[in-house]
């Protein structure tokens, strides 16, 4: 018999719990027993409250530095809510900017990518430098004469901390948030794989054109729990691979197949994050099914050099995960990188971009280009049946009797242990275990009810055992 979720009630009568009419997010998640309101998916308020409390204290993924590589380049991009300005400066200093001029709020910067001497706003002409200074006011002199102001003091508005690693530019609103490294946790060491280029060494990897960008109805959440590491739903990927473009058919491997695939774990942290790793066999080559032969060849070859400079690392590959709060990536076949900004409660921008090896020849960047559009994005056709699943289960939370039930998260509950090669909470058996999603909706309550990350203790490894 299906169980009506028992919970705290706000002052509105409405699942969720309040606190002096705030969201208490912990009385939605109960994530010790893999229950979740459906409510935090569609509610406007707390939507509102996510954003305040989430997506303005976390590390975010703004772009990657082969975006902009020479001075003046920029491309724009997002922080939540806000547009911002990711930009190399005329010394060749990465910057992020509020894309909001300090005069009257217009958007210094409307195209999407491009080179620039300074941002001009087009409303009243206030010039920006690309290092952000204020350097001039239309009739300053005159306008101001009576009642002068610190230029200095009205450039445009920084990040108060930004990162790069392998490339990838990382940033956060709040200057008292951890390190990006001690954001990242041991997830650190899963990204610094998966965005390694394929041979495992300290060569670049860069991104194959524009980001690809489309509006979806669905809750920003359920995109980022689909990539965190969700096994059970490879069911809606069937026809993909019966087809022959999908990454279980021998013909869609790009990199080859392995007669023996290994063994697969899914890792968490206590920061809310998740992948899913891949354990080739010691010794194994990959086999050449490839159907593009150039292609076969440059990552048999790369195989060969990582396993020579990694060692027994190089048997890793961090297949797909999530870094909370939104950003996800696929590290194996596509090499894609997707974040799904908040529109709403109920819309989601999908921005994707994928990257292949800055040095891999051209006939290789070309085939992999044209298989990864295949496959994922607004046309591929394995990101179609997702964003079907996703806009189905969003809807699915607002209606008057449905709202009353819980989703389930209970599969492999309590069984997370740890790996030799692998950092962070492990779980191989069962391969369908939702300890990753727990993880993630565990981090985004305790981030909801904190005040601010002086109130957020810091996490410990307990705390992602127990998910």
């Amino acid at each position: 018999m299906n169980r009506r979720i028992h919970i705290n009630l706000d002052v509105s009568g409405k699942p969720g719990g309040a606190d002096n009419g705030r969201f208490v997010a912990r009385d939605a998640v109960d994530s010790a027993n893999g229950e979740i309101a459906r409510r935090i998916y569609v509610d406007e308020d707390i939507y509102k409250q996510e954003i305040q409390h989430v997506f303005k204290r976390s590390w975010l993924y703004i772009g990657h530095e082969s975006q902009i590589p020479k001075p003046g380049d920029f491309v724009l991009s997002r922080m939540g809510d806000e547009s911002v300005i990711l930009t190399r400066d005329a010394k060749g200093v990465v910057h992020v900017f509020l894309n909001s001029c300090r005069h009257r709020g217009m958007k210094v910067c409307r195209y999407d990518e491009g080179n620039a001497r300074n941002f001009v706003c087009p409303y009243h002409g206030w010039t920006f430098k690309t290092s952000g200074e204020l350097m001039l006011v239309p009739g300053y002199d005159e306008a101001y004469k009576a009642a002068p102001f610190d230029k200095a003091k009205w450039g445009l508005v920084e990040v108060a901390q930004i990162a790069n690693l392998r490339g990838t530019i990382w940033a956060t609103w709040d200057a008292s948030a951890p390190s990006f490294k001690d954001y990242m946790g041991d997830m650190y060491f899963s990204m610094n794989l998966a965005l390694s280029p394929w041979n495992g060494s300290d060569d670049e990897i860069e991104l194959l054109g524009s980001p690809q960008k489309w509006v979806i109805p669905s809750n920003w959440k359920i995109v980022a729990e689909n990539f965190a590491g969700d096994m059970a739903h490879t069911i809606s990927h069937a026809s993909v691979d019966k087809v022959g473009i999908g990454p279980n058919n021998k013909d869609g491997m790009t990199e080859g197949r392995r007669d023996d695939p290994g063994e697969l774990a899914l890792c968490t942290t206590p920061q809310g994050h998740g992948v899913l790793y891949g354990i080739s066999p010691e010794g194994q080559e990959p086999r050449d099914y490839a159907v593009s032969p150039p292609t076969a060849a440059y990552f048999l070859e790369n195989w060969r050099e990582r396993q020579k400079l990694q060692g027994n690392k190089g048997r890793l590959t961090p297949v797909v995960g999530t870094i909370f709060p939104n950003m996800s990536f696929h590290g194996q076949q596509p090499r894609t990188i997707l974040v799904s900004h908040p529109n709403g409660p109920n819309h989601t921008e999908m921005w994707r971009v994928y990257f292949v090896d800055k040095k891999a020849p051209p006939e290789v960047k070309a085939f992999l280009r044209r298989y990864y559009t295949r496959y994922s994005g607004p046309a591929g056709m394995t990101e179609q049946d997702d964003m079907e699943n996703w806009n189905y289960a969003t809807a699915s939370c607002r209606g008057s009797v449905a709202e009353e039930y819980p989703f389930n998260y209970k599969a492999g509950l309590h069984v997370g242990g740890t790996h030799p090669m692998i950092p962070g909470v492990i779980t191989q058996h069962p391969i369908t275990s939702e300890q990753n999603v727990r993880s993630l909706y565990h981090r985004w309550a305790e981030m909801m009810d904190a005040e601010s990350w002086d109130s957020l203790r810091a996490p410990t490894a307990a705390d992602g055992g127990r998910q």
